[in-house]
């Protein structure tokens, strides 16, 4: 009986001490994770525990849950993008809810800090729609292509890079079917290259000294003045950080090319410097076996040295040299090497301009900004029948006082913007322009949801007239991570012969701007888009952003023909009308992004009988990236979608599909890579001829609408000798 019974205790002192065990083994924790800036849960928060590699993401509303966890202490490791990692100790089963607030990183935030709206408000709080291209998407597209900013630009939803020229590799860029003319070019808030150095601009624009893109698309002269009808483009340089740092890029081509990169900065107490370099080599290759370049010879150097001083904790001046040299030559390959006398083209140029940059940092809420850039260019463009030579001279100053307050900030400012193109080929297209303009803006927070940004630019451009330019954007900030915007205004853009069409016809036979008869081209647009991200599951997190935007152009500049080879430019007697619709997805999982785009674009001439659409100007395109990343690699793949396109004769081209694939390893010491671009092989001569060559042996010339250059495979090494640096990769619509 004895022995019975205290079986029976055993048993049951067995099972009391298993059910305890079994209970202790499911402990379930919840972390809230919020932001230190405005308190607002973090969506999408990395919530991991090393020692049991498990882990979780926050939800909608910044929790996320572990289950399944044994008694004891663990290290809890908490991050997120733009914010520092925390790191804290959990007692379980003690306790089993825990509330983390992560504070912003003062490096990351230096990457993210928006420019282009002369703010310095973040995304989130922006009320103007930006586009925001940074950290390791750049080191990606620096890979992909060296030589210039024409990769990065290119795979933005709603931006095409149009080739203008076969022989030299022109590109523009067209933001919503619009022409290159109407983007403004920035870098670090001094307008680029424009009028007579824009066909070349985008080619001669290396990456590597780049730390982010700031895009805004829709009417934007408010902001920086003329020219933003499309949008404009803010390039951020790299500046002095706290440790030196170094890249040195090599990298070259199966299609007979090899560029070289260096970039450098150091800072200390008093001074800062940054060096950049950049030198591309390029034979004529010809893909096609044709005989005819499809990548002309090219000899390209940069030198961009940047001095920086800081008197005081307050204040900062710096200055700049930027130096291009670019010799290129395309046509019939016998004529390129010397050996025959057949049609070449020789686009020789140089540009030198400085910029000058001092912020004093008046108080703790607002400072005062002073600028001023002068630059030079000087282009010669020869073929047996042209010669087209000449200088321009462009000057910008400007002066601006910003205030931040609680719930209010403020810019104003007036600046000074000179062009001077003189031509000494031809001496009766010569122009001379000056602006003057004053801006006031405006972002009021109208409650916790709602957030107000008001602008009004006033330009007198001699010759051309008194432009008032008002632009308002609204933010509306819902529940969970859902926000809008709402925006629109006016734009300008003063005349000249630089267009697309220009170039195309190396300028020849075209008469120059006629200022008694022509009017400024004027704008005006509007943009609507919504914002949502949330968690499919603990460990996918997906967001979209769809954008719906409409332009129009007033007295649009048509080249047009007077004659046998002559042409002359006049204003539309009806509007250019872009409307359409943009769509961004972005899937997240562990090490995976994939990302998702569609863009519609309808532009219209209404001057054209038909409303036809625009030539070169796909109406559906589309692409896919998927990105894998983690410590040691970066392998993406990416494959773009372009619809038909209409040619000036109305013939209708056929769509085509270009595909990318990357592999980068890392090391401490840099990073090998490898870049497949365009492995399909897509090109325009597998559809329709790029040139026709008559019994005399001239070539003629068919409008570009596809790649020429195909298949290019490149391998390249970035050496970092002082080590590699966190970065932090990011794309956002906002």
């Amino acid at each position: 009986m004895n022995k019975y019974l205290c079986s029976i205790i055993l048993l049951l002192g067995v099972y009391a001490f298993a059910k305890a065990q079994s209970q202790n083994s499911q402990n379930r924790i919840t972390v809230t994770v919020v932001s230190q800036l405005d308190q607002e849960p973090l969506l999408g928060a990395n919530v991991f525990i090393k020692s049991l590699k498990k882990g979780s993401m926050t939800d909608i509303n910044g929790v996320a849950t572990l289950e399944n966890l044994e008694d004891g202490t663990y290290e809890l490791s908490i991050s997120y993008i733009g914010h520092k990692t925390q790191i804290i100790s959990i007692n379980l089963p003690s306790q089993l809810e825990y509330r983390v607030v992560l504070e912003e990183s003062k490096a990351q935030l230096n990457e993210v800090v928006i420019q282009s709206t002369r703010s310095t408000r973040t995304f989130k709080r922006t009320p103007t729609r930006i586009e925001f291209i940074g950290g390791e998407e750049l080191v990606e597209k620096n890979a992909m292509n060296s030589t210039n900013i024409s990769m990065v630009l290119r795979e933005s939803t709603g931006i095409q890079m149009q080739q203008t020229s076969q022989s030299s590799a022109n590109q523009s860029i067209r933001i919503q079917g619009l022409d290159g003319r109407y983007t403004q070019l920035l870098k670090d808030g001094f307008p680029l290259y424009n009028g007579f150095a824009g066909g070349l601009s985008i080619m001669q624009i290396p990456p590597v000294d780049i730390k982010q893109f700031e895009i805004i698309k829709g009417s934007s002269s408010t902001i920086y003045g003329a020219g933003a009808i499309a949008g404009l483009v803010n390039i951020q340089s790299k500046t002095p950080g706290e440790e030196k740092d170094m890249d040195i890029m090599i990298q070259g081509t199966q299609a007979l090319g090899a560029t070289a990169n260096v970039f450098y900065s150091d800072r200390n107490e008093k001074w800062g410097t940054t060096l950049y370099a950049s030198a591309n080599l390029q034979e004529a290759y010809d893909p096609d076996g044709d005989e005819f370049s499809n990548l002309p010879e090219t000899k390209s150097i940069t030198l961009n040295p940047r001095l920086f001083y800081y008197p005081s904790e307050s204040s900062t001046l710096w200055v700049g040299i930027n130096t291009t040299f670019d010799d290129r030559t395309g046509g019939f390959l016998d004529a390129i090497d010397k050996k025959s006398n057949r049609y070449t083209q020789v686009n020789t140029s140089s540009r030198i301009s400085s910029q000058i940059s001092y912020d004093q940092q008046l108080n703790e809420t607002s400072s005062l900004q002073f600028k001023n850039s002068i630059s030079y260019f000087n282009r010669e463009l020869q073929t047996p029948n042209i010669l087209f030579t000449g200088e321009q001279v462009n000057s910008f100053t400007e002066v601006n006082y910003k205030r931040s307050g609680l719930k209010s900030d403020w810019v104003l400012g007036a600046n000074l913007y000179t062009t001077n193109f003189d031509e000494t080929s031809i001496n009766d297209r010569d122009q001379e322009d000056t602006t003057v303009g004053a801006f006031i803006n405006n972002v009021t927070d109208l409650s916790d949801r709602w957030i107000l940004e008001t602008g009004l630019r006033t330009d007198y451009a001699m010759d051309w007239g008194l432009f008032a330019l008002p632009r308002v954007s609204l933010l509306y900030k819902g529940p969970g991570t859902f926000t809008s915007r709402l925006g629109g205004g006016l734009g300008y853009k003063i005349p000249d012969i630089f267009t697309e069409e220009g170039e195309m016809l190396n300028f020849s036979g075209i008469s120059g701007i006629n200022k008694d008869e022509l009017d400024a081209e004027t704008s005006y647009g509007i943009n609507l888009d919504f914002n949502y991200t949330t968690p499919i599951t603990e460990q996918i997190n997906f967001s979209i952003n769809q954008l719906f935007y409409a332009t129009a152009i007033d007295n649009g500049l048509l080249l047009t023909s007077t004659g046998m080879d002559t042409y002359s430019y006049q204003n539309a007697d009806d509007i250019t009308l872009s409307r359409g619709a943009e769509t961004n997805m972005k899937f997240t999982y562990k090490d995976f992004k994939w990302f998702l785009n569609y863009a519609f674009i309808d532009t219209q001439l209404n001057f054209l009988d038909g409303n036809p659409q625009k030539p070169l100007t796909a109406r559906h395109n589309a692409g896919t990236v998927l990105m894998y990343e983690n410590e040691e690699w970066r392998i993406g793949y990416e494959a773009y979608y372009t619809g038909n396109q209409l040619l000036s004769n109305g013939f209708e081209t056929t769509d085509y599909v270009t595909m990318g694939l990357l592999v980068m390893k890392n090391f401490k010491w840099g990073h090998l890579f490898t870049n497949f671009e365009n492995f399909t092989d897509r090109r325009q001569s597998r559809f329709t001829p790029t040139l026709n060559v008559n019994s005399n042996g001239v070539p003629s010339f068919n409008q570009i609408y596809a790649p020429t250059d195909g298949f290019i495979f490149s391998i390249g090494v970035i050496l970092k000798p002082f080590g590699t640096m966190e970065h932090h990769d990011d794309h956002d619509d906002h």
